[in-house]
């Protein structure tokens, strides 16, 4: 049956040139029928969507699909996923940069672009390609980024040890997904790639989060990235 009780299919519809336009009209549908879950166009240029919630909401989505301009619509039934929200997947949520500290007190710092803001983590033993290895990461106050603050500031022997851009994930929005203390994210790096997930583990003036490399084709099991590279 699913969670609670809900409807679940997992779509696959042609994808037109205007893909993101599609994918914008079908979020403000789902959002407005209060179905939840995530839509994303394919490699092969399809838009993939998941869809779960009461079956005659579902079942109205799959309609304003079939006549809108998406052409071919192939439905499957799935089990729910438990998503709090309809979003769009695949699509960059801003940047994100890794920075190396030399010296007297080595370590690394990560820092996302969300909502506005620079949320940032001193990772002391930097990030990890391994699931296994769950980094120690604390959280360090936001800051308002000012010109290429994201990258800049990071006090003298410090270098950025990888950039790149991060699509936010999971079944809860950000920045919420952030307040409730576990957000799944994507990352689009030079060095770091694939699915990673911050938890946080403990309160205070500054939170203590674990860093986790996600299970996906990028990890790599008992590999040291800070090593190697």
């Amino acid at each position: 049956m699913g969670r609670a009780g809900k409807h679940a299919i997992r779509v696959t519809a042609d994808g037109p040139a205007e893909a993101a336009a599609l994918r914008e009209a079908i979020v403000g549908r789902a959002r407005e029928l209060g179905v939840m879950g995530w839509v994303r166009s394919s490699d092969a240029g399809a838009i993939q969507i998941h869809a779960e919630g009461d079956e005659s909401a579902v079942d109205d989505l799959v309609g304003f699909l079939r006549a809108g301009p998406s052409g071919a619509v192939a439905v499957e039934r799935v089990e729910a996923e438990g998503h709090e929200q309809f979003a769009v997947r695949g699509v960059s949520a801003g940047r994100f940069v890794v920075r190396e500290h030399a010296g007297t007190a080595p370590g690394f710092d990560f820092r996302l672009e969300v909502g506005g803001v620079i949320r940032s983590w001193a990772v002391p033993k930097g990030p990890s390609l391994d699931p296994a290895a769950k980094r120690m990461a604390i959280e360090l106050a936001d800051r308002a980024p000012a010109g290429d603050d994201l990258e800049g500031d990071g006090g003298e022997g410090t270098t950025v040890w990888d950039r790149g851009t991060y699509e936010q994930g999971g079944r809860v929005a950000w920045p919420e997904a952030l307040e409730r203390g576990h957000a799944v994210f994507v990352l689009h790096g030079e060095k770091l790639q694939g699915g990673f997930a911050l938890q946080r583990t403990g309160g205070g003036k500054k939170p203590r989060w674990l860093l986790i490399k996600r299970r996906d084709d990028d990890a790599r099991p008992g590999s040291d990235v800070v090593a190697d590279r």
